[in-house]
């Protein structure tokens, strides 16, 4: 699966709400980062496997050559799926403490 962003209509938004313009780009990548994790949640629930990938921008020209699409999409992420192999190897992570703060 690959996850696009169309800059057009980034672009129109921030000519029709020009206040706003700056932050369309932002909002935008809030959206396509929750759209990719709904994806790969969705494909979990069904016990499908899949794996978020970002090889951009190296795959970016490929891509649009090999399918045909159109300059103004913007490739922001892929996402593999398929049978579930084996699970998931062991990860580490930053502690909590580290990661957030809760101010009182």
């Amino acid at each position: 699966m690959l996850l696009f962003e169309d800059t057009d209509v980034i672009e129109t938004l921030q000519k029709q709400f020009a206040l706003y313009a700056d932050n369309f780009p932002i909002w935008s990548e809030h959206g396509t980062g929750i759209a990719q994790f709904a994806v790969w949640t969705a494909l979990a629930q069904e016990n499908v496997g899949a794996s978020l990938q970002h090889y951009n921008p190296l795959i970016d020209d490929d891509v649009k050559k090999a399918w045909n699409l159109p300059a103004q999409w913007k490739l922001r992420a892929q996402l593999p799926f398929g049978s579930i192999e084996q699970p998931a190897g062991e990860k580490t992570y930053i502690d909590d403490e580290t990661s957030f703060r809760v101010f009182k």
